[in-house]
């Protein structure tokens, strides 16, 4: 992997089923079904979430991000549920879960959060977010910190001004974000990637990754499938809509107040270092080496040991 692709994300940030929960349904392939885990569904505020849960423990919530579901998580939900109470989600908009018009401020995403861990059965948890999980997982821990234990952030952190400073055009040998530009642009993403969405896919993989290997072919199938209709596209394309609301709600924000976790890939080490201290009074960041963006599928087993001992 060149080393000019540090510029990607240095640059960037970020118990038993309650009523209303049901069996799985129709959005999800029968190859996304781990050994031990359960999937459901609940209505909260507004909007029908997609949770795989599993395992015995204090309970631990599990955000992915785009383009990904919560099946970014599978390599190390086995291990996290030997110690946690898994609860993966699919946030508003993807995977599984319902994809409305709106809503798609990180704020409000972590609002979903609050209230279906709340009908969950649970009035604390644990929350690791990667990319725009990462992103919720911080507007929780911001809007909610009496129902947060410990917040852990996987190579992203919440948008800030520092977004605007995002080159459109990198100088020659650099690199650029350029999708958080196209993720704003109206249908146009929706008619071009429909039904091809793979092709985006395997390319950010190959230009993100270490070890584009490590994300393997049937969760590349998975995670094609989950943005392959216009409505996905759409929504995964609301994330990134809504950052001048998430630069706007973070300004409000006090320091984070409980104990964060920052797991940073060489990519974003630098900048976690730079970041945290301004955002969280109780922090320590961990580099991942060997890892490109997609920690938990690049190096799993790093990653689930440092959750489990931060959160134990």
């Amino acid at each position: 992997m060149e080393l000019n692709r540090r510029s990607v994300f240095a640059l960037g940030a970020g118990a038993a089923l309650a009523a209303g929960t049901g069996t799985a349904r129709a959005g999800r392939s029968p190859e996304q079904d781990l050994p031990g885990f359960r999937h459901g569904y609940t209505q909260v505020n507004g909007v029908r979430l997609h949770h795989v849960t599993g395992g015995r423990g204090k309970p631990l919530v599990l955000l992915a991000g785009w383009p990904q579901t919560w099946w970014a998580y599978h390599r190390i939900m086995p291990a996290l549920a030997t110690r946690f109470r898994v609860i993966a989600v699919d946030l508003r908009g993807q995977g599984s879960s319902e994809k409305p018009r709106g809503g798609f401020d990180k704020k409000t995403m972590a609002t979903d959060v609050h209230e279906l861990v709340k009908r969950l059965g649970h009035t604390k948890v644990d929350v690791v977010g990667h990319d725009i999980g990462a992103m919720t997982a911080f507007a929780f821990a911001a809007n909610f910190p009496e129902a947060t234990g410990k917040v852990a952030f996987l190579d992203v952190l919440h948008p800030d001004e520092s977004f605007y400073q995002l080159p459109l055009l990198p100088p020659p040998g650099g690199f650029t974000p350029w999708w958080f530009a196209f993720n704003q642009v109206q249908q146009l993403p929706e008619q071009l990637l429909a039904g091809r969405f793979r092709h985006l896919l395997d390319w950010l993989f190959a230009n993100t990754a270490f070890t584009p290997s490590a994300i393997d072919e049937k969760s590349r199938r998975i995670y094609a499938g989950a943005y392959d209709t216009p409505d996905a596209i759409r929504a995964g394309n609301g994330w990134y809509q809504a950052f001048h609301q998430d630069i706007a709600d973070g300004k409000t924000y006090a320091k984070l107040t409980p104990p964060v976790l920052g797991l940073a890939s060489v990519l974003s080490h630098d900048q976690f270092l730079g970041a945290l201290p301004n955002v969280a009074e109780r922090f320590e960041v961990v580099r991942v080496d060997g890892s490109g963006h997609w920690l938990t599928e690049e190096q799993p087993d790093v990653v689930a040991r440092e959750i489990t001992r931060f959160f134990s």
